[in-house]
């Protein structure tokens, strides 16, 4: 069992996210409004209506807000809240939805493996399936896959497709992986700050597999705990925005270029 605190914070990072006020209602509602844990939202330069309504959320002794000038991205905005902190950070995306108040169970389980700097539960879609989002590696051709709109051309590659996002990973147990979602996690922030936290050259996309990649070059592992859940809200908007969807080309030009271009 590991001795390090286990002050446990909440990071949310935003920018306009309608979804953030479901998200923080129902997050105080599970682990109540006398909670220790300590939520810290970062907000990037949201409208002046947005921070408004994000204002009356600090009627909550346990929440801190942010409101930054400009739009520095997700990477940034989670520094920001985590850095130099004690205990254990939650990164938490303004679209999941906690529905049990597992967070401390959570941390607990991440200080007993003490060679571990996060963890991931399983993460669901509102319907109650699995959204696969581990990942043991990572190359360009799987990516261009996944945003092929043809389903006969997926068929064809289902096998690959489905070792990529890790679907064979058991139900009933830990699994020891490469790389977790950062739409949430949980995180030593002992080992978070040692690693400097995450990249900023990240605005958005690929941040969360770039940190991954850190703690495993620093000699941590990153844990699959499929006992414990949460609901993401998940829109894909790389797929639907053509802006942001260039932000996710330029992030994974940046991914690649650091840890060296995989095609296949």
């Amino acid at each position: 069992m590991s001795n390090e605190k286990n002050d446990v914070t909440v990071s949310i990072v935003t920018h306009n996210s309608d979804k953030i006020f479901m998200s923080l209602d129902a997050l105080i509602t599970t682990i109540g409004d006398a909670s220790a844990i300590q939520i810290k939202i970062f907000d990037n330069a949201s409208e002046a209506d947005y921070r408004e309504r994000l204002e009356k959320y600090l009627a909550y002794s346990f929440v801190t807000i942010t409101f930054y000038p400009e739009n520095k991205g997700f990477g940034f905005g989670h520094n920001a809240n985590l850095l130099a902190a004690e205990g254990y950070g939650i990164i938490f995306n303004p679209d999941i939805i906690l529905s049990e108040n597992h967070l401390n169970k959570m941390v607990a389980h991440l200080a007993q493996h003490t060679d571990c700097g996060l963890l991931a539960p399983k993460i669901l879609n509102e319907d109650g399936t699995t959204q696969y989002l581990i990942r043991n590696h990572l190359d360009v051709f799987d990516y261009i896959l996944r945003f092929i709109p043809f389903k006969f051309v997926k068929k064809s590659f289902q096998k690959r497709l489905a070792t990529f996002e890790c679907r064979d990973l058991p139900d009933d147990q830990d699994s020891y992986v490469r790389m977790i979602s950062g739409s949430f996690m949980v995180v030593n922030l002992a080992k978070f700050n040692q690693i400097n936290g995450f990249d900023e050259r990240y605005f958005m996309y690929f941040e969360d597999n770039d940190l991954c990649r850190k703690m495993e070059a620093a000699g941590y592992k990153a844990l699959y705990s499929p006992q414990f859940s949460v609901v993401h809200l998940y829109e894909r908007g790389a797929v639907k925005s053509r802006k942001l969807f260039f932000i996710f080309l330029q992030s994974m030009g940046k991914y690649f270029q650091k840890w060296g271009w995989e095609f296949f």
